[in-house]
């Protein structure tokens, strides 16, 4: 007999597009644990949003080479308070990882993580926790995760919106927004905006 509660208290989780290998090994990851049951799978780019709208998944993991900029992570977190998202990339960055979960990430992973560690960042997420490994943002006095305010400037930097315009759109003055750019880039490991909005380098081929 099924115990329809158990299957009621699945967490919902959601997978975007990924190479055909990782895509069945997160979807095998999911679909072998009972306390969790498969939503959605092979959300194309452009329809990730539509996709977290109509199934409202607790969980999502995606692609982060599929998205616009790390931005966008604020963007559907905004939208989608109650989907929690789990980043998976190449060979993250300190630098892209910083900016992935100052930007609302629950976690951002290498595609080479192990599987039970990535079932591990799956549940942490799920109870709205936030993985953020020592190594991410390095263990140097006054590092740290963003405070929403600068999440804000960093988001409006990667929309490359000038000085003022930043200012405007947060009725605050010039200065403080440099005075926020300058706290975003020593917490991120960069010095200058042009630094910051450098795409990664291309990953060397296998």
């Amino acid at each position: 007999m099924v115990d329809d509660s158990s299957q009621a208290s699945r967490i919902p989780v959601a997978i975007g597009r990924f190479d055909d290998l990782l895509a069945r090994g997160l979807r095998g990851l999911v679909e072998d644990d009972p306390r969790l049951e498969l939503a959605a799978f092979d959300m194309p780019p452009a329809q990730v949003a539509t996709v977290l709208r109509a199934r409202g998944p607790r969980v999502a993991i995606l692609d982060a080479g599929s998205l616009r900029s790390p931005a966008e992570v604020r963007e559907l977190t905004a939208r989608h308070p109650r989907t929690h998202l789990l980043v998976l990339a190449q060979e993250p960055s300190s630098l892209e990882c910083s900016q992935l979960l100052a930007f609302g990430a629950a976690a951002c992973l290498s595609k080479s993580t192990q599987s039970r560690d990535v079932l591990n960042a799956i549940h942490l997420a799920s109870r709205g926790l936030q993985l953020t490994p020592r190594s991410t943002f390095g263990a140097t006095e006054g590092s740290g995760l963003l405070t929403p305010r600068e999440a804000d400037v960093l988001a409006r930097l990667h929309q490359r919106r000038s000085n003022a315009q930043i200012a405007a759109d947060l009725h605050i003055s010039i200065e403080t927004v440099r005075t926020h750019a300058r706290h975003i880039y020593r917490k991120l490991g960069v010095s200058s905006r042009r630094e910051l909005l450098a795409p990664p380098p291309a990953a060397r081929p296998g």
